[in-house]
């Protein structure tokens, strides 16, 4: 199977610059294909050091110039932010300076200050997002732009570079609302699973993601793509107190950057669910969910990372993984200790799964003619 590497270039403390933190992860970000990973990925943030991410196609430019063959991908570009036709500009052109290697993450985004920031109504990001991706992904296969819609009124443009090859089957994006499952099913598009419930919800997801692919588009769906954090190391203590300092702080972080404990989502047109969500934190505790945040990731010694992660392969059906081995606070040099024991120990094993064989055709459905 594939599995990719994903950079997360955090600074949550300003410790160290931001110069250094890009330094370091570039590092990680170079030697990536000389260390068997498939693929390269990061998120689209703004704003903060949760994440320093804002030009997420011009860092992989620039990966595309250190490699060969490792493919690049956004975990994920936030439709709602952009103007389309500058996003399928800048995948035509990654595509072309990476010899098609661009594989391409969509989601509608759920960063309060984000959207604030932007300018953006959150409660339009559901409308926004689906005008956009469809837009966006004829664009991306035709290499013309034509849309007209409630939020998006797009005059017949044509794009240059022309597309370099399809983007089918290289398309993914982030569902964690069961709306937005629905949605990603209807769009054609494969599914990227980025933990923030439980996984036998997540499992609910899945199958209700592929019985509704199935239905919309006459075929079987992609399997998914599941981002997992991740801290190994030989000795099981030390595994553990990775959990609990790095992972547990990195959620921490990602509760206090998405505001999980925002209740006032419940009124934001298609944000219900992150409204519920803030009511069950209220109830439980912040740093219970945080908890319970970090024990969706992945940790232990290098045999029991391989094996939590083959077990996720086989329940889910995943098609391939991105993990990240630098987050939270996690200082340097124990980021390039976690990254390569990973690489050494846990990455040969990943890649000899086959994955290949096709899962089983929903039962009892017709397709939507």
């Amino acid at each position: 199977m594939e599995v990719g590497l994903g950079l997360t270039f955090q600074n949550l403390t300003d410790k160290v610059g931001d110069r250094d933190v890009y330094r370091h992860e570039l590092s990680l970000a170079g030697r990536a294909e000389d260390q068997g990973f498939d693929s390269i990925w990061t998120p689209e943030h703004h704003f903060t050091g949760y994440m320093m991410t804002p030009n997420v196609p011009q860092f992989l430019s620039w990966v595309a110039g250190q490699t060969k063959r490792i493919r690049l991908g956004t975990t994920v570009t936030v439709l709602p932010w952009q103007n389309p036709v500058r996003i399928a500009e800048s995948f035509l052109l990654l595509d072309h300076l990476s010899d098609g290697r661009a594989i391409l993450g969509i989601g509608r985004g759920l960063g309060k200050d984000e959207f604030d920031g932007f300018g953006v109504p959150m409660g339009e990001a559901r409308s926004r997002f689906r005008e956009y991706a469809e837009a966006l992904l004829q664009a991306l296969e035709s290499g013309v732009m034509e849309y007209d819609g409630t939020f998006l009124k797009q005059p017949r443009v044509e794009l240059r570079p022309r597309p370099y090859a399809s983007y089918r089957g290289r398309v993914f994006a982030s569902a964690v609302s069961p709306e937005s499952v629905k949605l990603m099913a209807n769009l054609d598009v494969g599914l990227m699973i980025i933990a923030q419930k439980p996984w036998d919800r997540v499992e609910e997801d899945i199958r209700s993601y592929r019985e509704r692919f199935f239905a919309m588009q006459g075929r079987q769906a992609p399997k998914p793509v599941v981002v997992a954090f991740v801290a190994v190391n030989e000795d099981a203590a030390k595994a553990q107190e990775m959990r609990d300092k790095y992972l547990v702080e990195y959620a921490r972080s990602t509760s206090s950057f998405y505001q999980f404990d925002n209740k006032e989502f419940a009124s934001i047109e298609g944000y219900e669910y992150y409204g519920a969500l803030a009511s069950s934190v209220e109830k439980h505790g912040i740093e219970r969910f945080n908890n319970f945040l970090a024990d969706l990731q992945i940790w232990g010694r290098p045999e029991e990372v391989a094996e939590k992660l083959k077990s996720m392969v086989d329940r889910f059906g995943v098609g391939s993984f991105i993990i990240y081995t630098q987050f939270g606070d996690m200082p340097f040099e124990v980021g390039r200790e976690n990254y390569e024991l990973f690489a050494r120990k846990v990455l040969p094993h990943l890649k000899d799964i086959d994955v290949s064989a096709p899962l089983d055709t929903p039962s009892g459905l017709q397709t939507v003619a």
